[in-house]
């Protein structure tokens, strides 16, 4: 199997060496995390966003115009409008920063066979559409959230959704934790801020 050659792109030491330390001690000789050639290009990129928030993002332009490299941007929890830049800037795919070895790895195996978008812990470009997505927010979680946004009480959540009571106060519960709110006044302006309608679409 061909040497991959990994670039680690971040402003943050600590993200670069963190992630650079785990490819090399599963994946070894297999895989190149240093540098490649001078006029190479890197099979695979990860990128944190953070750039993205501390530079103009012309670096990322350049890996994703001028080089033929799968683009991963490495997303940070509270900033998820630097993910959906890096999507629209072209990024391929994303992992969050707090990504598990053993989702990292398999992420960098599954783009060593082209089919990045088969790895468990990264996230599509299509996915990324969804509000919630960013911080793991499910389908159902999600919903919860827009009806609270939208100032539906728990009842009606519970009718709108055709869920008991109870199911709706654990996914709220749940919902909650997943984006640091502790009360209604504190999720609505989380998702105020994270794309959720203020209005209802009618589509459920």
């Amino acid at each position: 199997m061909p040497l991959l050659w990994v670039e680690i792109i971040s402003t943050h030491d600590v993200v670069s060496a963190g992630l650079r330390a785990i490819i090399q001690a599963e994946l070894g000789s297999h895989v190149f995390t240093t540098v490649g050639p001078v006029d190479g290009e890197p099979d695979l990129i990860f990128y944190d966003v953070i750039g993205l928030h501390e530079g103009d993002g012309s670096d990322l332009d350049h890996w994703v115009k001028d080089t033929a490299s799968t683009v991963i941007a490495v997303t940070r929890d509270l900033r998820p409008d630097l993910t959906a830049l890096a999507f629209d800037k072209g990024a391929q795919a994303a992992i969050p920063i707090g990504v598990a070895a053993a989702e990292l790895i398999d992420a960098v195996q599954a783009a060593m066979t082209g089919s990045v978008e088969d790895a468990s812990a990264v996230t599509e470009v299509a996915d990324a559409t969804r509000p919630g997505q960013e911080v793991g927010l499910s389908q159902r979680e999600a919903d919860i959230i827009r009806l609270v946004t939208l100032g539906k009480a728990n009842q009606e959540i519970a009718e709108t959704l055709f869920l008991s009571i109870n199911s709706v106060k654990t996914y709220i519960r749940s919902a909650y934790r997943k984006i640091g709110a502790t009360n209604r006044v504190q999720a609505v302006a989380w998702a105020v801020q994270h794309g959720f309608p203020l209005t209802d679409a009618g589509d459920h």
